[in-house]
């Protein structure tokens, strides 16, 4: 009688199950995230110079348009892309502070170990906070110096917030490269697959790819509108710079 079991090889070892894992971020949270660093990132690399300074001013508005997307869908999308979340773990920072100040000037006493993990997710936190809060004031200014409302004094605002959110940025980044070494698990794969390895429920119980398409559709169909006035808006500017005092300048 044959008493091999199904589910082993010839050479009667068992393949390796499936890891499990959960959705923990759904498809327009990870959409906006990368669209809103390509932005940030090629209006960065385009902020010098007249030659692609459309190009800036086109990904500056993309970024203020994302950011209202963000807004929206974390007032009234589903729970786990709630601003209101984002903000509970900011305010739960002076409680994890209060504990590591106990553990430390408690050592060698009976004391409450410090959760390293909330502390995770507070840096997170702040950080996504900090980088939605200066969108705002990094446009605005934007705005304000393509249209000559200021002089000099508000282009160096611009650029100050541009290099204020690049040193954001790259904290972040330096954050989750520590991470993903003290941890050896690249902790940007949730970012990009919207899963972590582990079992349980889904915290995203919809992944709402359509909304995703829905939002990538709509800054791709800008981006071509812009493209086809480009010529026309170049051709302004030129204009505007021969003739300061034209009316539709």
């Amino acid at each position: 009688m044959n008493t091999t079991s199904p589910h082993t090889t010839l050479a009667g070892t068992t393949p390796r199950q499936a890891i499990a894992s959960r959705r923990v971020i759904d498809a327009p949270t990870r959409m906006f995230h990368w669209l809103f660093a390509l932005c940030f990132v090629g209006a960065y690399l385009t902020a010098d110079g007249e030659r692609l300074r459309l190009v800036h001013v086109v990904l500056g508005y993309s970024m203020a348009g994302l950011l209202v997307f963000r807004v929206l869908y974390g007032l009234f999308g589903p729970r786990q892309a709630r601003l209101s979340l984002l903000w509970g773990k900011v305010a739960a920072a002076p409680a994890w502070l209060r504990s590591v100040k106990a553990a430390w000037s408690g050592r060698g006493q009976t004391t409450a170990p410090v959760n390293w993990r909330q502390g995770q997710y507070l840096a997170m936190a702040m950080t996504v906070v900090a980088l939605l809060a200066v969108v705002l004031p990094l446009t605005l200014s934007g705005y304000a110096a393509f249209h000559e409302w200021g002089g000099e004094w508000l282009e160096e605002i611009h650029e100050a917030m541009g290099e204020f959110m690049l040193g954001l940025v790259l904290g972040h980044l330096a954050f989750l490269l520590a991470l993903s070494v003290l941890r050896r698990k690249n902790q940007a794969t949730p970012m990009l697959t919207g899963r972590m390895e582990g079992k349980g429920p889904d915290l995203a119980k919809r992944n709402h790819a359509w909304l995703a398409m829905l939002l990538l559709a709509g800054v791709l169909s800008y981006w071509a509108w812009e493209w086809q006035q480009a010529p026309n808006t170049a051709l302004n500017q030129v204009n505007c710079s021969r003739d300061r005092h034209a009316d539709d300048c």
